[in-house]
């Protein structure tokens, strides 16, 4: 039993989409690592609790198949920005969103950050007036 429920969890696998412009935070990618540390030994892993197991197959079945869109249709695709899908995947992306990060520092934390010595510098100073004798 637990190889068919393990063939269930590669087929979900192969059929969600990974999103490559969410690097780190994707959940086709978390997905797909989390079957495969659940599954360690493929077909032939025993499977301590098969009913939160099939539980769990059964809710990521219905996310994937938009079972909830479906049940609970929106009257209108707007939200309450107005902008479209595509704009809020562009958003949404790592590299947007680490190029927002940036641009909230502040003008004094980015210079900190540049002109900061690097690590190693830092304990170079420290060494440098440990050694030094007291006079």
């Amino acid at each position: 039993m637990a190889a068919g429920r393990y063939r269930r969890f590669l087929k979900l696998c192969e059929e969600w989409p990974v999103d490559e412009t969410k690097r780190g935070r994707d959940l086709g990618a978390y997905l797909r690592q989390r079957v495969a540390q659940a599954f360690r030994e493929g077909e032939n892993t025993q499977i301590a609790e098969p009913e939160a197991c099939d539980q769990m197959y059964e809710s990521l079945a219905r996310l994937h198949s938009n079972y909830y869109k479906h049940k609970y249709p929106r009257p209108r695709d707007t939200s309450f920005s107005g902008l479209s899908l595509e704009e809020y995947k562009l958003i949404l992306s790592t590299d947007a969103l680490g190029e927002f990060k940036d641009m909230n520092k502040g003008m004094w934390k980015k210079l900190q950050e540049r002109f900061a010595p690097r690590s190693s510098e830092k304990h170079k100073g420290w060494d440098q007036a440990l050694s030094r004798p007291r006079t």
